[in-house]
Formats: structure tokens, sequence, C-alpha cells
């Protein structure tokens, strides 16, 4: 027998999983809390009962799924150089072959470049703006 959400909210962990067991039809995943149990619960009956989401809502979230952010940064060719102000600093950095110039010193990449410069960890990229933040 399905439960109603009242009934959801009162039940023992031991009714949960049975409920689980009866809506979903298979064994409730490890480590899924009593409040998620609940919650999970409470959600697909009131899915079943009122029809669901929108299937233009379920449409565009499959749509975004398809499409992803550009993530990567931009290729960097050798000949560029990147420009950062840091704490008053202005820091020009290189781009050459197989890696980038700064003070002198050949790195393989930009982050132990940013760290130098700050004196904290950091995406290299991310510093030199080259990659956009979410």
């Amino acid at each position: 027998m399905t439960p109603s959400i009242a009934d959801i909210e009162v039940m023992d962990r031991a009714a949960l999983i049975a409920a689980w067991s009866d809506v979903f039809g298979t064994p409730v995943p490890k480590r899924l809390s009593s409040p998620f149990l609940r919650r999970f619960l409470a959600f697909e009956l009131q899915a079943r009962q009122f029809g669901g989401l929108p299937k233009g809502f379920i449409d565009r979230l499959g749509r975004a799924d398809a499409v992803k952010p550009e993530t990567r940064s931009p290729a960097l060719k050798p000949g560029g150089r990147l420009i950062r102000e840091w704490n008053g600093t202005t820091h020009a950095v290189d781009v050459v072959d197989g890696g980038f110039l700064w003070n002198g010193q050949r790195f393989a990449s930009l982050s132990p470049i940013a760290s130098a410069i700050t004196g904290a960890r950091w995406s290299g990229p991310r510093f030199f703006g080259l990659k956009r933040t979410a």
C-alpha cells in the first residue's frame, strides 16, 4: 500500500525503507538518511499525484545537459603576453613554445607563476583572467 505524505512524516526508518521498496521497487541507496528518505518519498508521491514536472521544463533540463559551457582557456600562442597587476605591481608573462616566461624564468604552466606572485595557491588561468568563474 502506498503511504500518504502525512504518513511519511511520522514513519520510523524501517517503515520508510518498506515504503521506498513499494514506491520505487528498488532497495534504498546506501547511507541515505531518514530525512532524505522522507523528502524523496514525498516528492515522488506528489509528482505522481500532480503529474510531475512540466514537459517543457524536462525538455529544457535535457538541453542544458547536452550543452556544456566552454571551460577551457583560450589558446595561447607563442609571442603573446599576459599582463596582471597585483598589489600595485604589474606582472608580464610571455607565452613561448611549450610554456611561459616570467622574471627570466621558464614555467610549464601559469599556476606556479600565479602562486609565486600571490604567495598562495592559485589557478593560473583564473588568476590571469583566462577562465570564467561560475
